[in-house]
């Protein structure tokens, strides 16, 4: 499915210009006569003696000339190829570089690659490494639910009576402010010793657990307490199972009262301000507690709702959609007399991180008025969760229903849409401090097998958006050994600094009774979890043997990617899980979404497709053949691919068992080795490794020079079978080395690259050698020494002929500094092996042009020049063609490559220019070469940039939301003692104590090390080569300030010749072609017509939404709370004398969660 990029770009710009083939008309008249060139010509040699080893002379006098002639410039075309072919045929040494390999034929063996056995093995290795996680899991829960069994409650449990590590409490100590630290109940904690663990990149305990407590949750608690209390005993569980498996890495229980207990203990990564971690809002923890949701939040914005009250039922919303994940369905929508959607969706749509945020964003747009009509609201949410004509969880289904009070049950709207079955489950919250009754929203959510919950203050925001949860993993508990499935979640950021990982989850059930004889409880205990890092299972992977463009990637039920190399999100936020679609991670096509799909459906298959890739840097788009292979990993909801150019079907395999397996010796003592150190590299040229993990013991840098070094050092002690090293990246290696370096002997060394104007020669193998001569040229080589992260290399290998890669435009180098020399243009060449009828690329070669001297060859190759002394001449009385070198003034003549950038020109102001898109150049000419098919333009989105925050608008003096009083207000006594004037000190109060809930950014809040960037959508736009290949003439139209131009592409290169008249005026100015990644303020495609055609999915096997036994009595009581003299005077004086009030439990735990 194609995805429109109509938000972020424009249509195609320009008016249209017709295509029109060479009239061969007569000479045009030129415009007069013409300066001679500026500054003296540089001398050159050149590569063909009889044409070009010529003096380059100023240009004739007045005289008439014409625009070129087809057939001339294709003689200059021509001219251009052979130079480039003659220069890559001598210097590039593809030939030779055979003839090297096949001398060197028992050194290697080559080896085949069968997709179906590599794909099959590795999700047999990742099935295998997930299973020991599952078994581990299990463990826990079992253990978990027996120890609560036996454990008793007690009512009397004091802090000091328990003793445990809090991960919390070094932070807080280090707060002076902190409530702990004036309470000194610091009695209770343990101060534990820390080991560094580079697995865990942390430093652990391996002895102790640690335990979380959220911020908003009193420790003192009797609640907290008692399940403090019977978890300690899940600490020789936890202990027991590194015993037996110790790959295994966080060990998690996140209990339902908030509390979470892991091991192996360590501090808690303390944040820059308020820590807003609550365990029960975990992507790990939804996924495991529940099944999967269609919700729909309805929002009272009657004229009753207050400034304050509409504060937070605007918050309380944006609250309850992160209790959503990517498995569950929503939308949301305000009613007064009439309901309707707060945002552009007309219906569920999926709640993933972009679709929340439009929700999030359309909430704070809410304005009160009218009046109350709970009817229209129930009847808008019962019809979006009857239209079944849309993709939806088709689970649990449940309206949750915001509002500060009224007195309408709507029970017809119940016996209509949901009795006697109740599938829909009602959830009511009064928000706000009011005097209403609140029996009404009582009944219907007891009506409704729902739960009504109270939100007097922002306090209690969190806690009571989240507790749902617990009534909706009733028919999972009382489901039994049914429900004890493990689930495999997204991928998402670890909060304890592991990076991206996975997590298996396994629901926690209480496995206690009421009472004596009494019915079964029904209560979740909490969901355990354990953490699998997305290295580990990148290890299973196979790494080199693929080639620089084979990989292996997974997916999960949604088309998420688990394992992708373009999975690179720049900013990560633990809040939410790290969702990029498979179709997002690569270029989306036809052949693409039917491999998504059948990965989905949990299938096995292979197909060939043609597709468009994008180079590393991203500013490029090639066209390529590509093998897909794909089965599904037993026991999990992921599948696995496997992809592969054909070209990699076979790799080399280095033999050196002759050489160096006979004496043991360490590897320093072979002969190819010594061309690896450095006193070789003056006569040998200089060698880049890449570093790869060829040891255990290999101390890793990002300096190539020392991490060389280290590799020499070690090789001075390890022999070629040591067992600590891998001897197919080791050996090949070596192999690689002794091959590069037979091409220096046979044809770098006896040849002079300033003869040909070439600043370097290079050579770089699938070995991970990269060779560059002479030696002092490695000082301007800024390729990375890892062949398979090197743009050039992944794209000779993708693209027959000759690559030209020039310098990127922001590592251009001043104008000034042009005069030394030190710019290149890369060309570069794949070396294609024949052995025994296998084809196979291992490696890629190249020159490095002197960009100054080749803009003078390009004059000349592209001149009227002969095999005289002197540029053609033109009589006063004769007509003449202008040509590139004599007529720079007049005649624009450039070389740009396939993806639009430009490398060469005849115009010295443009040198400094080489690089740049071409557009940025010669807007009007670029535009004229797309239109007239030169160029086609692909644009897609990166959903995992990373943006600077945008500053928050200022609307006013008072903070967003807030209720002011007018003067009337003021005046009148009735205001003192109303629910506004209440609602306005409770305002101002909870400013003070929870500033940032009002004012700082989540990320931040939670001490995101990265809070100064988010995540945000950048559009991309490549392009490449289009359909026209032939020679080719136009006209761009434009009255008087018309210009006829030709391009033709370079036979066995990725350049474009275009001969061009320069423009005369700037009337014709149209649109001007992007290239530059752009931000998308809407966060990309429109979202609203995305959700229109949503992708396929599929949501877990099992749903537990309903059982028989459910008891629905427990369905949530509370009271108002008027405000009183006595407790507005008591929080005044509090405020006065600057004392924090004691923060009361904000643990809402049900009756039966005591045993």
């Amino acid at each position: 499915m194609a995805v429109p990029a109509r938000t972020c770009g424009a249509s195609r710009p320009g008016p249209a210009r017709t295509a029109l083939p060479w009239p061969g008309r007569g000479p045009r008249p030129g415009p007069g006569a013409r300066r001679p060139p500026s500054g003296p010509p540089r001398p050159l040699l050149l590569l063909l003696p009889p044409l070009l080893l010529l003096p380059l002379f100023a240009a004739p006098g007045a005289s008439a000339y014409s625009f070129p002639q087809q057939h001339t410039m294709q003689h200059w075309a021509r001219r251009l190829e052979q130079e480039i072919d003659g220069v890559m045929r001598i210097f590039g040494g593809v030939q030779q570089l055979r003839e090297i390999y096949k001398d060197n034929r028992n050194l290697f063996e080559v080896q085949e690659n069968e997709p179906q056995k590599l794909v099959e093995k590795v999700a047999g290795d990742i099935e295998s490494l997930l299973d020991r996680k599952v078994q581990a899991l299990k463990r826990l829960a079992d253990a978990a639910e027996n120890f609560q069994k036996a454990h008793r409650w007690q009512d009397n449990i004091k802090e000091e009576d328990i003793l445990y590590y809090d991960a919390k409490a070094d932070a807080e100590l280090d707060d002076p402010e902190s409530e702990d630290v004036e309470r000194g109940s610091k009695a209770s904690t343990l101060r534990l010793d820390f080991v560094e663990d580079s697995n865990f990149k942390n430093k652990v305990n391996y002895s102790y657990t640690a335990v979380q407590i959220p911020t908003d949750i009193y420790k003192g608690s009797t609640v907290i307490l008692n399940e403090l209390n019977w978890t300690e005993a899940l600490e020789n569980v936890f202990i027991e199972n590194r015993r037996q498996d110790p790959t295994l890495l966080w060990q998690v229980f996140g209990s339902a009262t908030g509390v979470t207990r892991y091991y192996p203990a360590t501090p808690w990564r303390a944040p820059k301000k308020i820590d807003l971690y609550d365990v029960r809002r975990r992507p790990w923890y939804i996924q495991g507690a529940s099944s999967p949701k269609d919700m729909v939040i309805i929002v009272d914005v009657s004229g009753s709702v207050s400034g304050l009250t509409l504060k937070l039922m605007k918050t309380s919303v944006c609250e309850m959609l992160d209790t959503l994940s990517d498995d569950d369905y929503v939308n949301v929508a305000s009613f007064n007399e009439k309901a309707q959607p707060v945002s552009c969706f007309t219906h569920l749509v999926q709640a993933n991180v972009r679709n929340k945020k439009v929700f999030k964003e359309a909430v704070q747009g809410m304005v009160a008025k009218g009046t109350t009509g709970y009817k229209a609201g129930f009847e808008y949410a019962f019809d979006q969760l009857q239209n079944s004509n849309i993709t939806r969880a088709n689970c649990n289904k449940m309206i949750m229903m915001f509002t500060d009070g009224g007195e309408d049950r709507v029970q017809d709207v119940f016996e209509k849409y949901n009795w006697p079955n109740r599938t829909v489950r009602v959830f009511t919250f009064s928000v706000g401090q009011h005097n209403y009754d609140v029996t009404p929203l009582q009944w219907m959510a007891c009506a409704n097998k729902g739960y009504y919950f109270e939100i007097p203050s922002i306090g209690a925001i969190r806690i009571n958006t989240q507790e749902y949860l617990d009534v909706l993993g009733r028919p999972m508990v009382l489901a039994g050994k049914e429900a004890k499935q493990v689930q495999w979640t997204n991928v998402y950021e670890d909060a304890l600094g592991l990076g991206l990982v996975v997590t298996g989850t396994l629901p926690v059930f209480n496995l206690t009774q009421d009472g004596p004889g009494e019915k079964k409880n029904q209560l979740i205990l909490g969901v355990m979890g354990i953490d699998v890092a997305l290295n580990d299972i990148k290890r299973l992977t196979p790494n080199y043997t693929l080639g620089a463009n084979g990989y292996v990637f997974a997916i999960d039920l949604n088309g998420y990617v688990l394992l992708h190399p373009n999975l690179k999100p720049q900013t990560t936020n633990f809040r939410e899980p790290v969702t990029l679609d498979f179709l997002d991670a690569e270029l989306e096509d036809e052949n693409k979404e039917e491999i998504r799909r059948s990965m989905i459906d949990g299938n096995k298959g292979h197909k060939q497709i043609r597709t468009l890739v994008k180079s590393l840097d991203e500013r490029y788009v090639d066209e390529v053949m590509r093998n897909y292979t794909w089965v599904p990993i037993r026991s999990t909801n992921y599948s696995l691919g496997l992809v592969l150019p054909p070209y990699s079907t076979f790799y080399l395999q280095a033999n050196l068992s002759d050489q160096i397996l006979q004496v043991k010796l360490p590897i320093s003592k072979l002969k190819d080795f010594e061309f690896l150190l450095p006193s070789s590299f003056e006569s040998e040229g200089h060698v880049f490794i890449a570093p790869r993990e060829y040891c255990k013991d290999l101390n890793a840098s990002d300096n190539n020079t020392e991490f060389l070094k280290n590799f020499i050092e070690l090789m001075e002690k390890v022999t070629p079978d040591s067992k600590q090293c891998n001897n197919f990246l080791l050996h090949n290696l070596i192999l690689d080395t002794g091959i590069t370096q037979q091409l220096v002997e046979r044809v770098w060394r006896d040849q002079d690259l300033n003869t040909y104007s070439l600043l370097a020669v290079f050579a770089a193998t699938d070995g991970g050698i990269t060779r560059v001569f002479p030696n002092k040229a490695a000082d301007d080589w800024t390729e990375n020494p890892e062949p398979f992260n090197a743009s050039f290399y992944r794209r000779s290998l993708d693209n027959h002929g000759y690559v030209f890669k020039p310098p990127h435009q922001d590592a251009l180098l001043r104008p000034l500094e042009l005069e030394n020399d030190t710019v290149g243009i890369l060309v570069s060449t794949a070396v294609e092996l024949s052995l025994g009828g296998r084809t196979l690329r291992p490696a890629v070669v190249g020159v490095k042009l002197d960009l100054e001297a080749w803009a003078e060859k390009f004059k000349v190759l592209a001149s009227n020049r002969t095999h005289q002394d002197q540029p053609q001449k033109c009589g006063p009385s004769s007509h003449c063609e202008m040509d590139c070198e004599v007529n720079n003034e007049d005649l624009l003549c450039v070389l740009i490559d396939d993806g639009g950038f430009l490398v060469l020109s005849n115009q010295n102001h443009q040198w400094d220019q080489v690089g740049r898109f071409f557009s940025e150049v010669d807007a009007n000419l670029m535009l004229a070469l797309y239109n007239n098919s030169f160029y086609t333009r692909k644009e897609s989105y990166d959903y995992q940039a990373a943006c600077a925050p945008q500053p928050p608008g200022n609307l006013g003096a008072a903070p967003r939301g807030v209720f002011v009083p007018t003067i009337a207000d003021f005046l009148n006594l009735a205001w003192w003692t109303s629910a506004a004037a209440w609602s306005l000190f409770q305002q101002l109060l909870y400013g003070l104590i929870y500033h940032s809930w009002f004012q700082a950014d989540p990320a931040e809040a939670e001490g995101n090390p990265e809070a100064r960037e988010s995540s945000c959508v950048m559009k991309q736009t490549q392009y490449y080569f289009g359909s026209v290949n032939a020679s080719y003439n136009a006209i761009i139209d434009c009255g008087n300030c018309s210009r006829l131009f030709h391009a033709q592409r370079l036979t066995n290169t990725n350049l474009l010749f275009v001969v061009a008249e320069k423009p005369l005026c700037s009337q014709c100015e149209g649109g001007r072609l992007l290239q530059k990644e752009t931000h998308c303020p809407a966060d990309g495609p429109e979202q609203c017509e995305l959700v229109q055609r949503p992708r396929y999915r599929r949501g877990p096997h099992i749903c537990f939404d309903y059982n028989a036994t459910e008891d629905t009595s427990d369905c949530g009581r509370g009271a108002s709370f008027p405000p009183s003299l006595g407790v507005l005077v008591s929080l005044q004086l509090l405020l006065l004398l600057g004392l924090p009030p004691r923060p009361q439990p904000q643990v809402h735990a049900h009756a039966s969660r005591r045993v």
